[in-house]
Order: C-alpha cells, then structure tokens, then sequence
C-alpha cells in the first residue's frame, strides 16, 4: 500500500506527538510554526480527485477536509487533504499521529494533544474545532 495512504514514521502515536511537539519548539513564535505545518501539508500524498466528494468530507470543518481510511494487516491507514493550506497541515500532523496505527491504539490516543501542544489555542475558533472534528473523525473510523 502506498499513496495517498500516509504510512508512520515515529514507531507511537505518543512517539510521534512527542517529535511533532520538538520540531515546534524549534520555532520562536507562531507564524514560523504556521509556515513549518504548511509545509508538512505540502507534502501529503496526492489526494484523488474521485475521493474529494461529500462522502469523504469531515463535518465540523470551516475548509473542506476529506478523510478516507483502509485496513491492512490490523492497522489503518488514512489519506487526507484539504482546500486550505494551514488546514493541509494540520491534517499532515493528524495523520502522522493515527494513520498506521492499530484500533485500539487509535481509541486510545485522545486528542487532547492538540491542547497540549498548544494548537487549538493557537488557531482561530473554527480552524480549532475543525482540527478537533478531525481527530474525532479519525477516532470514530477506528471504532466503527
């Protein structure tokens, strides 16, 4: 399995919280954090065209977001995109926690790592709910 599926670099989704906290406090303030997350938008794999429909979309987000998910070997893995670029990102660091992940390790991982890491605070209202929807959508895969 490969693209648009993200397969995980960091052996955890705690190991990958805890990089993905390190590499931002690399950056002094918010607006190189903004940047770095684009970028890690910008290299998603290329999401389909024929999956950027209402079937795929994530309620709950300001942008359009679409989320698709498949099972291998006991894990899921998950492709994503989205129409904007800071939203990209934040579906990048999303993936990166869940995506080849097993169920329950999935269910387990709550995504009050977004606080911790002082995302949500970061981020306007809506796109803080809109990351929030996300991970409730990525868990919600995982419990079906």
């Amino acid at each position: 399995m490969g693209a648009p599926f993200l397969r995980p670099e960091d052996a955890t989704a705690r190991d990958a919280i805890d990089e993905i906290a390190a590499e931002l406090a690399m950056f002094d303030d918010w607006m190189d954090r903004y940047q770095y997350i684009i970028e890690l938008g910008r290299k998603l794999p290329e999401f389909p065209l024929d999956w950027q429909n209402d079937a795929h979309r994530v309620p709950g987000c300001q942008s359009q977001v679409w989320l698709e998910a498949k099972e291998e070997d006991g894990r899921l893995y998950f492709a994503g995109a989205s129409d904007a670029a800071i939203v990209s990102g934040l579906v990048a660091l999303l993936l990166r926690v869940y995506s080849g992940r097993k169920r329950e390790e999935i269910r387990a991982t709550d995504p009050v790592f977004l606080h911790e890491l002082g995302l949500v605070k970061a981020l306007s209202t809506n796109r803080g709910n809109g990351v929030e929807a996300m991970a409730r959508a990525i868990i919600a895969r995982a419990s079906a």
